[in-house]
């Protein structure tokens, strides 16, 4: 797998939010905490699996969790075009802004692989609030790492926080000595003033 540069592709990212809304209408938990998550982890899982995103779209921190930092630009353009109607709706003791699509979504946008992911983000948001989505998306290193606003690379998918195993640590170990003599060849010189 490799990963490549991606531009950020709005039209997909319109036709995911009217796929997303379209097949979570009627549910109650469904509102934009939980529309952030499920872009999110359909990108950020796609990146991961794949090593490319399914919008190639940028996420930000925010404080319930990631979320595509365009995503209100598109969201207005969509309304503006009659796409999406967003209402506010009382949930839970909560006023939710739900989106709702205006038109069935052209899934031919994107890849078999891709569908099939979205659909496994569906599966496994269904049941969840979006607080409780945007308590799991708080353990994702690259969200804690960040301060607020701030970009969350795709790359950061990559990156664990799990100790490493006996056999990990004893093969680091044993290329501890190659790494240092590498690092020695190519070490610059130190400039002193």
């Amino acid at each position: 797998m490799t990963t490549k540069v991606q531009k950020r592709d709005d039209a997909k990212l319109k036709e995911l939010i009217l796929l997303l809304a379209r097949e979570s209408e009627g549910l109650p938990h469904f509102g934009a905490t939980k529309l952030n998550k499920e872009l999110f982890y359909t990108d950020f899982l796609a990146y991961l699996n794949y090593g490319q995103a399914v919008t190639g779209h940028e996420y930000f921190a925010l404080e319930r969790g990631p979320a595509p930092r365009y995503k209100m630009a598109i969201i207005h353009e969509m309304v503006e075009a009659g796409e999406l109607a967003v209402r506010k709706t009382e949930a839970f003791g909560h006023v939710q802004d739900r989106a709702f699509a205006l038109r069935e979504p052209n899934l031919d946008v994107f890849e078999k692989h891709e569908l099939s992911l979205i659909y496994y983000v569906l599966r496994e948001c269904r049941g969840k609030t979006g607080a409780a989505l945007s308590a799991q998306s708080h353990m994702f290193l690259g969200w804690s790492l960040a301060k607020e606003k701030e970009t969350i690379p795709y790359s950061v998918v990559f990156v664990g926080t799990r100790k490493p195993t006996l056999d990990e640590i004893k093969w680091g170990q044993e290329l501890e000595p190659m790494a240092i003599e590498c690092l020695g060849r190519h070490e610059r010189p130190t400039v002193r003033v």
